[in-house]
């Protein structure tokens, strides 16, 4: 093809590769784009979707890679010299984009997450929607919203920060997380019965989760050292100012805690409406008197008596 193009249009062997390699890049661009549409039209599931495009694109851009390290090898050789510099130039200038490279190569070998974990990382704590060379697509959950649902927002994370920050992965072992729903019922109340009714309303809540953890432990286990004791739904008991605090620990789903808080919470405050022997408690303040006050002849509080003239249009009072 270089030959041709220098012998027909007389050119330079460095000319005819820029010709080349443009050529190359739009050829790869519209495969790409043909490729794309393909799969679109013909799958439908759309996860499938996503990573066949990924796939293409990969593929695609290593085979341009090759192809112009190819054309250009003969140059490179002449202009190493020149390259090296350059080279040591743009490292230095564009430090932080290929610690964004290396931090990508870092999550597609090691995949400490991957698209549609549940993550916390430099603390944005979402959905990870895409991995990109330079960074990490992240669906925002929290932040103003109220539990764990999403914002509505995207935010881009560096991929660098892999390597200085730590990162939370809600999803990666097993899928599920420990709990905890609080409830303080007064001194006055029949805290057993509270204790029950908790009892129930995690069982009835996380009754259906257990068999499945159980399984995915059972594999995490093949990669991780997971362990857990015990996986059934607890309520512990403590005291404390406001009254008798009854703690319920359940495990639930990474994506499921306020939908398993609502279920319980409702069951809790049925049960307790339905008692007249339980109280929630809150924070208040108690006086109590243990003496009552009097009012003494010749104290401050007493009535104070005085004589004035009768010239002045008063009385005795």
């Amino acid at each position: 093809m270089n030959l041709w193009l220098q012998e027909t249009f007389e050119l330079s062997q460095t000319e005819a590769n820029v010709i080349v390699s443009l050529a190359v890049v739009v050829l790869l661009l519209l495969i790409r784009v043909g490729l794309g549409r393909l799969i679109t039209r013909g799958i439908d599931d759309t996860d499938v979707v996503y990573r066949s495009r990924k796939i293409v694109s990969y593929v695609l851009a290593t085979f341009g890679v090759v192809i112009l390290l190819w054309l250009w090898i003969e140059e490179l050789g002449n202009l190493g010299t020149f390259l090296g510099l350059a080279i040591g130039g743009l490292a230095i200038a564009m430090a932080e984009v290929l610690r964004n490279v290396a931090g990508w190569m870092y999550i597609v070998v090691r995949s400490p997450y991957r698209v549609d974990d549940r993550i916390e990382i430099d603390g944005v704590i979402g959905d990870v929607i895409d991995i990109k060379v330079f960074q990490t697509l992240v669906l925002e959950i929290g932040n103003w919203v109220d539990a764990d649902q999403s914002t509505g927002r995207i935010v881009h994370i560096p991929n660098a920060k892999i390597f200085h920050t730590h990162v939370f992965n809600s999803t990666e072992a097993f899928g599920y997380l420990w709990h905890e729903i609080s409830l303080w019922v007064t001194y006055e109340s029949d805290w057993r019965r509270a204790e029950q009714l908790m009892q129930e309303a995690l069982d009835e809540a996380g009754a259906h989760t257990v068999d499945e953890a159980e399984q995915r432990i059972e594999q995490a286990s093949k990669n991780y050292k997971i362990r857990f004791t015990y996986l059934t739904p607890t309520v512990y008991l403590s005291a404390d100012g406001r009254g008798v605090k009854l703690t319920g620990r359940i495990l639930v789903d990474a994506r499921r805690r306020r939908a398993v808080d609502q279920q319980v919470w409702r069951k809790l405050l049925d049960g307790i409406r339905e008692d007249p022997n339980l109280e929630i408690a809150y924070p208040t303040t108690r006086t109590y008197l243990r003496d009552p006050l009097r009012i003494t002849e010749g104290s401050a509080a007493s009535p104070v008596s005085r004589q004035v003239d009768p010239a002045d249009g008063d009385t005795s009072r």
